[in-house]
């Protein structure tokens, strides 16, 4: 394969994933806020991201959806922003000058990027994507529920090199414990599906604090749950746990 693919975690769902010279990132989150603690160092700064190409945003939590700390951090606000309708609204309002609306199976081009709106299921609005350049495609699963319709991304768009999914299962207590993201068997089961080269969990490190981890929410904080059950699964599939600051070559 000669174009390049690698990921460098920044924290929770935010990723810096580069094909090729093309620069993208993923659910932006660099502060935090009551109830909302990303359990583990974030590892840039907005100031130290230098040069993006494309922000793709799943849906508008603030864990996700970061926009204040790009616009303090100076980020340019000319840099094409990707997101169901929900976030645009957000994007637009807070200066951002070049905003995608992206629905389910629906795409926009970037350069030589296409990113393409794939299905999800949140508390919320969500979408998840599909990015593809260069031969290469990498499917990043935000903080989705397991849906039917994505284990047909391979029929639809090929084989795939990198999946990065969401594992810690989060429910939601005042919801009668309402699941709204993967666990780490169901991200297992469509790691199997798609058949990635390399998967990579994501969302696990999260919680909402002492007194919000009691009332608030409830998730599995531990990716080795997501590794075990996909060598059980899907032993043939490189799994890696990454560590906030690792870049990581997908071969």
């Amino acid at each position: 394969m000669s174009t390049s693919l690698t990921v460098t975690r920044i924290g929770h769902a935010c990723q810096l994933i580069e094909i090729g010279g093309i620069r993208v990132l993923t659910d932006p989150w660099f502060t935090q806020a009551a109830t909302y603690y990303q359990g583990e160092p974030v590892t840039a700064t907005v100031e130290a991201l230098g040069r993006l190409d494309a922000v793709v945003i799943s849906h508008e939590h603030y864990d996700h959806c970061d926009l204040d700390a790009l616009v303090t951090g100076g980020f340019d606000l000319t840099t094409p922003l990707i997101g169901p309708g929900t976030v645009a609204t957000i994007a637009r309002d807070k200066g951002f000058l070049d905003v995608r609306v992206v629905e389910a199976w629906e795409a926009t081009t970037v350069g030589d990027l296409t990113v393409t709106a794939t299905p999800g299921k949140h508390g919320v609005h969500e979408v998840t994507f599909v990015l593809q350049s260069g031969g290469r495609t990498v499917f990043f699963g935000g903080d989705s529920l397991r849906v039917p319709e994505l284990d047909t991304i391979p029929d639809r768009f090929g084989p795939v090199d990198l999946a990065i999914l969401p594992t810690n299962g989060l429910c939601i207590r005042p919801m009668n414990l309402a699941q709204v993201v993967m666990d780490a068997e169901e991200a297992a089961g469509l790691t199997a599906a798609l058949k990635p080269a390399m998967a990579v969990p994501h969302h696990y490190a999260f919680h909402s604090g002492r007194l919000g981890d009691r009332m608030i929410t409830k998730g599995d904080r531990d990716p080795r749950h997501y590794a075990d059950a996909v060598a059980r699964l899907a032993p043939g599939i490189d799994v890696r746990l990454v560590l906030p600051g690792t870049t990581v070559v997908v071969p």
